[in-house]
């Protein structure tokens, strides 16, 4: 069988949204069914048995596209609609599954052409306008809940990526068919490091014995660079020897952090790393002693908490919804989203290697009894069975 998919986003690239694009693409492949994908221009070829991508046109004033909402995205997704709807009438598909604002694409093709729609929620679209500063216009953010209402009452199946987004689709539709399906770790495929890899990255980074704390993903003004840096000049104080490994961030947003960090004093202690490429992760992670995920705001479990678990090393996270509807007292060392706080967490690790191992052996237990690649697998293999009608089809 096979399914359009709408995908408004750079694919591939090394970020949240399209490595869960990427990876609900590479469930259904691998439970047989075929899809489709229409998404923009810009991002990595992917490869995947069962997979065809369509790209829209190239537009030359935009090569890049932001996380979060942005003007660039409005001639993009145009073109994505346009390109979707040529789709629809060559090869009638029966099913349209659609990520993010592309759920309203879903609403309209679906009603043209007489198919079921599946809408896949990776965020709060209204949220997203002010997480990432886009507008304050209570009028436009109000806009975009009723946006979002409509698409979640009129798609026939909606998948959440974590229980806030679950909740908030049982609030505006009750009767809705949802299902929650948490991301995997995204180097779940990839070999471990070896040691020889890690020698050569600490070599590299001019660490010797130190310990180290790792942050990986995106320097947005939520994820709470800022309130780490300041905690590490805390930390500095009564543990010298830490050193903290910071992995992602465009080059201007690096640029504003790295200064930041020569004010507070803290440059010897840092290590910017920018955006690595995925195969480098793991070596990132064999080296850390102690993860890090200082986020400040938000509701949507990051990404990177699955990579985090399955790595078995100890966690210092936030004490925000965002985390805490995934991490436990028992599976990370939960903290304030304040500066003494996070420098508080990471010397108690830091002194309390028994507890930091109980830790990381509790979170990787975790990431292996509820977010494996099998169980990921079991969840959408459920909910895509519900959404094409399988059984129906099979007893017809």
């Amino acid at each position: 069988m096979r399914i359009l998919m709408i995908a408004p986003e750079p694919f591939l690239e090394p970020r949240g949204t399209p490595f869960s694009v990427y990876h609900r693409i590479k469930a259904l492949t691998s439970l047989g069914y075929e899809v489709d994908l229409v998404t923009y221009p810009i991002g990595e070829a992917v490869s995947l048995p069962g997979l065809r991508v369509f790209r829209t046109p190239a537009l030359p004033f935009i090569q890049k596209v932001k996380i979060g909402p942005s003007l660039a995205k409005l001639p993009l997704d145009l073109l994505v609609l346009f390109t979707a709807w040529q789709h629809m009438r060559q090869e009638r598909y029966q099913y349209i599954h659609t990520h993010e604002e592309a759920g309203l694409m879903g609403v309209l093709l679906a009603r043209i052409f007489h198919c079921k729609h599946l809408y896949d929620m990776h965020s709060d679209l209204s949220q997203q306008m002010s997480n990432f500063a886009f507008t304050k216009n209570p009028l436009l953010i109000r806009a975009m809940e009723a946006v979002q209402r409509f698409i979640i009452q009129q798609a026939d199946t909606v998948i959440a990526i974590c229980h806030d987004l679950e909740q908030t689709v049982r609030r505006l539709a009750p009767d809705k068919p949802v299902y929650l399906i948490e991301n995997v770790a995204v180097d779940e495929a990839l070999p471990p490091a070896s040691k020889q890899e890690v020698a050569q990255l600490r070599l590299q980074l001019g660490l010797t014995n130190n310990p180290v704390l790792l942050y990986t993903g995106t320097f947005e003004s939520y994820q709470g660079i800022e309130l780490l840096l300041k905690s590490i000049a805390l930390v500095e104080a009564d543990f010298p020897e830490a050193r903290y490994v910071l992995v992602g961030g465009r080059p201007d947003q690096v640029a504003k952090q790295e200064q930041l960090a020569q004010q507070l004093g803290i440059g010897e202690q840092v290590r910017f790393v920018g955006q690595r490429p995925l195969e480098e992760i793991p070596i990132y992670m064999a080296l850390a002693n102690i993860l890090v995920s200082p986020r400040s705001e938000g509701t949507n479990t990051p990404l990177k908490l699955y990579t985090y678990l399955r790595s078995g090393k100890p966690v210092l996270a936030t004490k925000i919804f965002s985390h805490t509807q995934l991490l436990t007292n028992d599976t990370a060392m939960l903290v304030s989203p304040t500066p003494q706080d996070l420098a508080r967490g990471a010397l108690e690790l830091l002194r309390n290697p028994n507890q930091a191992a109980l830790l990381g052996t509790n979170g990787k237990k975790l990431a292996t009894e509820q977010f494996s690649w099998a169980a990921f697998l079991t969840k959408n293999a459920r909910a895509y069975n519900a959404f094409t009608d399988l059984e129906n089809r099979l007893s017809a």
